[in-house]
């Protein structure tokens, strides 16, 4: 019997399936087969099967379509041929990737209803839940990278040897295993030596400047000084919980301590080993300086960012390391494995240990134990070791593609910060009059990429720029996203300039 024969008699009983809602009589004559594969292809494309679903199994869904399951093997292999479907054994068939988009350019998409300009509180999540095709946004490693074995094995292990008591509240300033984990991940790889007893869990370094914040205001410390260009996300935090953020400028050399010490505030945040956004370390010099003025009284809250993803420069020592109980040290996991996880440490000075420990019990009585036990055996065991190697390779190869694509792109632009990060700040020639970072990042996401403008991290007047993450991306993807700016960049400078006012 021939297919056509086979397909045309199926259809004398109409039925359809919950799956997909699929309704028989929807197909054509003699054409079961197409019509299934269609259908399934656009359940594909349009996320109803994302990647990673499963396909019903081809005899249940020929059963409820009331068609021959020859109709449904050859929809599943005309999947499969075309590269969007496998089968997995036991585990059946699999969606495995979606249709490309049609050739040609794809159609403008409509600017999301997110401005750049004027930030608040809830700017990063508004920005970060907008719609891009491509997502060049900082301070996110290669996620796909994630070591899910490994993550999986310790896990595995850790149940196995946890008593039921175990499974209780834990210590407010961490479980142990991970305090002592943690104090030798310091001393081994930031030169920095505390007791385990001194290492304080926390939910990543956005609780460590809350409970900063606290502890701070109790000692009747107000004002907390930021770099200028600085974090946004930690001025803004600051400022949520009532603490003031005076500017210092960051030049070539890093934080400008002799301002500092003008401005007489009593504490402040620093990006040491690799300054964000700019990227500058902080030099031999400048830290003497600031070695003087914590002498003075001072306090420095050394957030250790990217202090591991180094590529073309040695080592740089944390400020802990040479400036000792001065120093309120900050680092965390998010850079390292995941922002997930929403695990990280601080080391603070004595005389604060209490309160700070105090206000994370006050807070949400500590970190959940189990991730942190299953972190602890990772350090342990060196697979974070070989994690933040495995990083530091494909992290290099990024970068070395969005250089590429700014010197091809951009050639006019100045690439700052290469050495070491998950960024690159890129500045462009010209006045913030003839060309505005805000409206550029606007117009990008505008166009699917998603950047950060230097404007958000900068209090004084400067040369525009942007802030592009390349870790998280693939070279294509980079690629890409650096010629959409390209392009947005160049149709500015196309256009006329204003009429003279008067």
């Amino acid at each position: 019997m021939g297919r056509a024969k086979a397909d045309t008699d199926t259809r004398s009983i109409t039925a359809g399936s919950d799956f997909l809602q699929l309704d028989v009589s929807e197909a054509p004559a003699g054409g079961l087969a197409d019509w299934l594969a269609g259908q399934l292809r656009h359940a594909i494309s349009d996320g109803r099967l994302p990647v990673g679903s499963r396909l019903p199994a081809s005899r249940v869904l020929a059963a409820d379509l009331r068609v021959s399951r020859g109709v449904v093997t050859e929809a599943y292999q005309r999947l499969s041929e075309d590269g969007h479907v496998a089968g997995r054994g036991r585990a059946g068939t699999v969606v495995v990737a979606a249709p490309l988009p049609p050739a040609g350019p794809p159609p403008p998409a409509p600017a999301p209803s997110v401005s750049f300009a004027g930030p608040g509180l809830d700017v990063f999540e508004r920005i970060r839940t907008a719609p891009a095709r491509i997502d060049l946004s900082p301070g996110v490693p290669d996620l796909a990278a994630f070591p899910r074995t490994a993550w999986l094995r310790a896990e595995r292990s850790v149940l196995a040897g946890l008593t039921a008591s175990e499974l209780g509240y834990g210590p407010a300033q961490g479980a142990p295993a991970l305090q002592l984990a943690v104090a030798r991940w310091l001393a081994r790889n930031r030169g920095v030596r505390v007791e385990p007893d001194d290492v304080l869990v926390v939910a990543g370094f956005a609780q460590a400047l809350a409970l900063l914040a606290h502890v701070l205001r109790a000692d009747g410390i107000t004002e907390v000084a930021v770099e200028d260009p600085g974090s946004l996300g930690v001025r803004l935090q600051l400022q949520s919980w009532g603490v003031d953020t005076p500017p210092v400028p960051v030049d070539d050399a890093g934080l400008c301590v002799d301002a500092l010490t003008a401005s007489g505030v009593r504490a402040v945040v620093l990006t040491p080993a690799h300054q964000f956004p700019t990227g500058v370390v902080l030099d031999g010099e400048r830290r003497r300086e600031l070695l003087t003025w914590a002498d003075a009284g001072g306090l420095v809250v050394e957030d250790d960012y990217d202090a591991e993803h180094r590529y073309d420069r040695p080592p740089v020592p944390a400020l802990r390391s040479m400036l000792g109980d001065h120093v309120c040290y900050a680092g965390s996991v998010s850079k390292l494995l995941a922002p997930a996880l929403r695990v990280g440490w601080l080391v603070v000075p004595r005389r604060y240990r209490d309160a700070f420990v105090q206000a994370k019990r006050n807070s949400d009585l500590g970190n959940p134990v189990l991730a942190q036990l299953v972190l602890a055996r990772l350090m342990e065991s060196g697979e974070l070791e070989r994690h933040l190697r495995l990083l530091r390779r494909r992290h290099r190869a990024r970068r070395d593609a969005m250089i590429r694509a700014l010197r091809r792109h951009l050639p006019d632009a100045t690439v700052h910060g290469a050495a070491a990060g998950l960024h690159l700040l890129v500045t462009l020639p010209g006045d913030p009059d003839d060309l505005d970072d805000l409206d550029l990042a606007a117009a990008a996401l505008a166009g699917g990429v998603k950047v950060q403008p230097l404007s958000w991290h900068s209090r004084r007047p400067g040369r525009p720029g942007l802030v592009l993450g390349y870790a998280a991306r693939t070279a294509t993807e980079i690629a890409e996203g650096v010629a959409t700016i390209g392009e947005l960049v160049r149709a500015r400078a196309r256009r006329p300039a204003p009429a003279p006012r008067g």
